[in-house]
């Protein structure tokens, strides 16, 4: 069996606490109750833009200087920001369970993106995983001629993919030096600006109660923003990506604990599928099994 390095160790323990801070999100989001996504949205990465602030200030962290990584840091905070939305949207109108699943979508497609991004190949055993997976998420979503009235599961899967290419930018960003801290805040205040107009012009006015749920949002968003961030730049994502399914867990339990959620029998057998198909991700990559007859290469490249 092989020993894990330091740096997979501090990169397995980043994305579980990553895991578990955005459940704490996204169940603090729910407690806040009907408001628009917009809103919610922007008080998410208001709270995490002073957060990332602190930071900076404290570590004297500036932006690397690097022209190229502009586009890459603007393509990550607009459509980081959409993958935002849509699971806030999802988070509002599905079991809490549900909506995490869906969002968890972005490991697969982040492989994907980052064929584009970054030149990774992917392999057709991995593109075989990811479909699978995905058809795995059609038992959640349940795409009827109803889902164009009732969007929701919809805008989960879109927030899942738009997250997927947001992680590929970060790595992006990673290759090309920029520092953590400073793409959390750049998306951070990217967003807020962006979503700005909205809370000004559909404004709902909030009870020291949801505001104060949408403060410990913001807290737990950046606490999550930050540590999958350390996650992917102390260890490759091929190598600790599965570990970020153990948001399913904390979800599930607290959708049962705070909301009495139970998903019905087909949402599980998507979530048995997508752990399974990210289980089976993390061990072809790392080559602990060998598919399609070849030797699995993947581990030491």
């Amino acid at each position: 069996m092989a020993v894990l390095n330091s740096g997979k160790k501090k990169g397995i323990f980043y994305i579980v606490c990553s895991a578990f801070f955005f459940a704490l999100m996204l169940m603090f989001v729910r407690l806040a109750g009907d408001l628009p996504s917009m809103e919610k949205a922007f008080f998410r990465n208001f709270v995490a833009m002073f957060f990332a602030l602190f930071v900076l200030i404290k570590d004297k962290i500036r932006f690397s200087g690097k022209k190229e990584n502009i586009k890459y840091l603007v393509l990550r905070s607009a459509i980081g920001m959409g993958g935002i939305i849509g699971n806030f949207y999802a988070v509002d109108h599905l079991v809490l369970s549900d909506a995490s699943i869906l969002n968890k979508m972005s490991p697969f497609f982040a492989i994907v993106f980052s064929f584009f991004l970054v030149k990774e190949k992917v392999k057709p055993i991995q593109m075989a995983i990811i479909t699978t997976a995905f058809l795995g998420s059609m038992l959640v979503v349940k795409p009827s001629a109803e889902i164009f009235q009732n969007p929701a599961s919809l805008a989960g899967l879109m927030g899942g993919i738009c997250a997927g290419f947001a992680y590929a930018c970060v790595r992006k960003l990673g290759e090309n030096g920029e520092k953590g801290p400073f793409v959390v805040f750049f998306f951070s205040a990217f967003s807020s600006l962006c979503l700005l107009p909205f809370l000004i012009f559909d404004y709902h006015p909030m009870t020291l109660q949801q505001i104060t749920y949408l403060l410990l949002a913001g807290l737990s968003a950046a606490g999550g923003q930050f540590t999958i961030t350390a996650a992917y730049f102390h260890a490759p994502a091929r190598e600790i990506s599965v570990y970020d399914y153990s948001q399913l867990i904390f979800t599930a339990l607290l959708g049962f604990f705070v909301f009495d959620q139970i998903p019905d029998l087909l949402s599980v057998i998507g979530y048995i599928i997508i752990v399974a198909m990210a289980i089976l991700m993390f061990l072809y990559n790392n080559g602990h099994i060998k598919l399609g007859g070849k030797k699995n290469e993947s581990a030491t490249n």
